[in-house]
């Protein structure tokens, strides 16, 4: 505990000890504090004195809790179990029941201070709800992701510990310009200064992240997203080729990025540009473009989209060609 905090801040610290601990003795928040027991008993008066319901029990098993009240009080998270809780919104991520978790930790905090008739029903919820697990997941490590962003926020470099999903393992210097989430994937897409090139590494592979004293300036235009689908869609098995009669300014729309790269033709035509490793579903996302197309060379795709055809011709009651 720094030793030049003010009483506010050292306030703001009981109160984040106090939710992460109910029951805990004036003593043991002192020790936590850095101050004597009548220090940490007058932070706990701050505490009421803002309206926050701080609740004693008396005894040798007693202790402060934080109460409950009609409005929440302020809750104090940790850095990884904020972004635990954020993760979880943007994955679907499902361990709120684990109450030795991050998201199971920051959700019991939220638990503990709703009013008495909303917690009652929201842990009935809580404990009811089976999720089937995702096997097709995979969820990083939130303390990893947690280093990553912040070395994003600061324009940090950082050294990766990096091993793929062959099982290869190796070492890379990269200057982290942002994490992305896409489709259930976490991605860092960065610059690599061991091939000078632009990369998206997945974070949920990232065994160990070192944080260097070198800084970096990002693309001046960087665009995440759209970044990270367009590298995405290139460096694939089948080199995709298509021709779509109409002007890029419609298409573009209804497009997806990861498809690849799209051009003007000419004032009617666009020309997509991109690769994959699955022509049959690449095949699928063309089908679903609402203007005719052409697919230019690359007969593994074209195949594909013959057996596509035939099928919709089929479940529609027509015999294939």
């Amino acid at each position: 505990m720094k030793p030049d905090l003010s009483p506010t801040a050292r306030a703001l610290l009981a109160l984040e000890l106090l939710q992460a601990s109910p029951g805990i003795t004036a003593d043991r928040l002192a020790d936590k504090l850095g101050v004597s027991e009548r220090a940490a008993r007058r932070y706990v008066g701050i505490l009421r004195e803002a309206g926050i319901p701080i609740e004693s029990v008396r005894g040798p098993y007693g202790g402060y809790s934080v109460g409950r009240a009609l409005r929440l009080p302020p809750l104090m998270f940790g850095a990884t179990e904020a972004l635990g809780l954020v993760m979880a919104v943007l994955d679907g991520h499902h361990d709120g029941g684990d109450p030795s978790g991050l998201v199971g930790s920051a959700l019991s905090k939220i638990m503990r201070a709703l009013p008495e008739p909303v917690a009652a029903q929201a842990e009935a919820v809580r404990r009811a709800t089976a999720p089937a697990p995702d096997r097709a997941a995979a969820r990083p490590d939130p303390r990893t992701t947690t280093t990553l962003v912040h070395a994003c926020s600061d324009h940090r470099r950082v050294r990766l510990d990096y091993r793929t999903e062959a099982g290869s393992e190796w070492l890379v210097e990269v200057d982290p310009w942002a994490v992305v989430v896409r489709h259930g994937r976490w991605y860092l897409l960065c610059h690599s200064h061991t091939s000078d090139a632009r990369r998206a590494y997945r974070v949920d592979r990232v065994r160990g992240v070192e944080v260097l004293e070198a800084s970096f300036s990002p693309p001046v235009d960087l665009n995440p997203v759209v970044m990270l689908e367009e590298h995405l869609a290139v460096g694939w098995e089948y080199d995709v080729d298509v021709v779509i009669d109409a002007p890029v300014e419609s298409v573009a729309p209804r497009l997806p990025r990861a498809l690849g790269r799209i051009e003007p033709l000419d004032a009617e035509r666009t020309r997509l540009i991109g690769s994959t490793s699955n022509p049959t579903w690449y095949a699928a996302q063309l089908a679903m473009i609402p203007v005719p197309y052409r697919i230019m060379g690359c007969p593994e795709l074209q195949e594909a989209a013959r057996v596509i055809g035939a099928r919709l011709l089929a479940a529609g009651g027509s015999p294939p060609p």
